[in-house]
């Protein structure tokens, strides 16, 4: 298997992939993981990665223009069509033992971890796979959840462990037992100040404003801040219902 991760910090991956089992398999040759910095692919002199986001707001997003530039040159060098982009975002599915057995079938994983307040949401429109979540908490990026997959994942592809040594462990697909639930991720899910009603963040937006066609809505570039929010409070009780309709319950 080979595993590719996209983020802006990877000195943090240094400690964790150099020693115990995730060792072992890169030792044995039955995983190839590779670190890349979303920085390799910025166009300017300053390597800017993201912006601040259309319509207002905190925080800075990444760029999908530079997001798709990295995709772009990793799927360049992969021949197996066992390949899939994953998003490490709160409002993907929740990660659990039987989807890391689904990705532990895959000879290619692209996983994308970000950091700051979030993605253009054109990347996920456009530009991967599936989005995962690891739990409903907030992290500061998506480096440790890739950390998480990676871990999960690698532990699984035949000759990493003996058999025996997962038949019976707690969350094996082989042990009915009930799992107690995951982990945590990257973005916020935002709070309602009227009725403290969970949501996903809403979508969000920065430079370029128009990208292969994918343009920004153009609410956000209006600079009526009460439409702004109307909108955005609409597309995050849409996002929540599609992707995460538990929260609401």
């Amino acid at each position: 298997m080979k595993i590719d991760i996209l983020t802006l910090f990877p000195d943090m991956f240094t400690g964790p992939f150099d020693a115990s089992m995730l060792k072992k398999a890169k030792d044995m040759q039955l995983v190839e993981i590779n670190i890349h910095n979303l920085r390799d692919w910025a166009t300017d002199k300053h390597k800017s990665v993201d912006d601040r986001p259309f319509g207002g707001g905190k925080g800075m997003i990444l760029r999908v223009d530079v997001v798709d530039a990295a995709l772009e040159s990793l799927k360049s060098k992969v021949t197996s069509n066992k390949s899939k982009v994953f998003l490490l975002s709160p409002q993907g599915k929740i990660y659990n033992q039987e989807r890391a057995g689904e990705m532990a079938k895959l000879n290619h994983l692209i996983l994308i971890a970000g950091h700051y307040e979030g993605f253009d949401e054109r990347i996920s429109e456009h530009l991967v796979d599936e989005e995962i979540s690891i739990g409903d908490y907030v992290l500061t990026g998506g480096e440790i959840p890739a950390m998480v997959i990676v871990d999960s994942v690698v532990r699984l592809i035949p000759g990493v462990l003996d058999e025996d040594a997962t038949l019976y462990e707690s969350f094996s697909t082989n042990y009915h037992a009930t799992p107690v639930l995951p982990l945590g991720t990257g973005q916020a899910v935002r709070s309602s100040s009227s009725s403290e009603q969970k949501l996903l963040d809403y979508p969000q937006y920065t430079k370029p404003e128009v990208y292969k066609n994918w343009k920004v809505p153009e609410v956000l570039l209006s600079g009526n801040h009460k439409e702004i929010e109307k909108y955005r409070r609409k597309k995050a009780l849409e996002k929540t219902m599609k992707f995460r309709p538990d929260l609401l319950k």
